[in-house]
């Protein structure tokens, strides 16, 4: 997924002017291609992510149209003031993309761990969040940040994620979509929990249980009136996301059933509200803190129990 995106804006800059690609710290060798055959669009710019969001501002005030690349600790926790006044303030079309959302960066430790990127830039007038779930989903929402008003933050996951997403034909921001149809439990995901869903889902069916599987590629803007048509049609709902459970998807759904008056069993699988401990892989952490496919059987079997479906 990472290696599509920052492909996609090498491809993207080579069909449009206005595209300048800028790096913080990146490794050696990092679109060398792009820095070799469009070196006036390529910056490689050091540790010092409040000073890039500000160059940025002021390119796209000149017309252009910058993606910055760094990890998504530092482009939102470090440099969130410029975000705020410098990017939204202004609604310039800065792209953020944000390395390693989530717990990507486990071996880290918390300085790396980027468990409220979403909740904070949710926060903020005219920014757009894009949490694609594989690299085919990357390659088919790039193209769709170019002339979006305003600024765009890209949450990447760590790469060479299982691809789930090419049976989706047909993409548009703020739009959610349906992997699979099926009934009583629906569950919602964004972000690389999509694989998680796919799995829970496949071993589901083997005891006769289907669920319905509803992506959001988008978490802001995002169209309401599909999600609010499932709820409405399914018994309970399930949210899945690699970020923390205040302020992320799990919220975001729960607001919209409370404004909607939509009264349903609701379990939110996400990171609890505290800083994670310990270090390790992030499939591992993932797991201590019950971020999975068993955890989404789990939930569904416990949702079903309790509205007296046996199963």
């Amino acid at each position: 997924m990472r290696k599509t995106c920052l492909n996609m804006v090498y491809k993207l800059a080579k069909q449009d002017s206005r595209i300048i690609f800028i790096g913080s710290d990146l490794g050696a060798g990092t679109l060398e291609e792009f820095k070799r055959e469009v070196p006036d669009r390529f910056f490689m710019e050091g540790i010092s992510e409040q000073a890039i969001l500000g160059m940025s501002a002021g390119l796209a005030m000149e017309g252009f149209i910058p993606y910055v690349n760094t990890i998504a600790s530092f482009i939102t926790r470090r440099a969130f003031e410029q975000i705020v006044i410098d990017l939204c303030l202004h609604n310039l079309p800065v792209r953020l993309i944000g390395n390693g959302g989530g717990l990507v960066y486990g071996p880290l430790g918390p300085t790396h761990q980027t468990f409220e990127d979403i909740a904070i830039l949710r926060t903020l007038p005219n920014m757009a969040i894009l949490a694609p779930a594989d690299a085919h989903e990357m390659k088919n929402l790039m193209p769709l940040t170019v002339d979006l008003k305003g600024p765009v933050y890209i949450r990447l996951a760590k790469g060479h994620d299982p691809v789930v997403t090419d049976c989706i034909k047909y993409y548009k921001i703020g739009e959610p979509v349906v992997l699979k149809k099926g009934k009583n439990v629906l569950i919602i995901t964004t972000g690389r929990t999509l694989q998680m869903a796919v799995e829970a889902a496949e071993k589901l069916k083997l005891n006769s249980i289907d669920v319905t599987i509803l992506h959001c590629h988008t978490l802001k803007p995002l169209n309401t009136e599909p999600i609010l048509e499932h709820l409405s049609s399914h018994e309970c709902v399930i949210t899945v996301e690699e970020h923390s459970v205040i302020g992320g998807l799990g919220s975001l759904i729960s607001e919209l059933m409370i404004d909607n008056k939509i009264f349903k069993p609701i379990k939110k699988i996400a990171l609890p509200d505290k800083f994670i401990e310990g270090y390790g892989r992030q499939l591992d952490l993932l797991k201590k803190y019950s971020i999975d496919s068993d955890s989404i059987i789990s939930a569904t079997y416990f949702l079903l129990k309790d509205l007296g479906v046996n199963k």
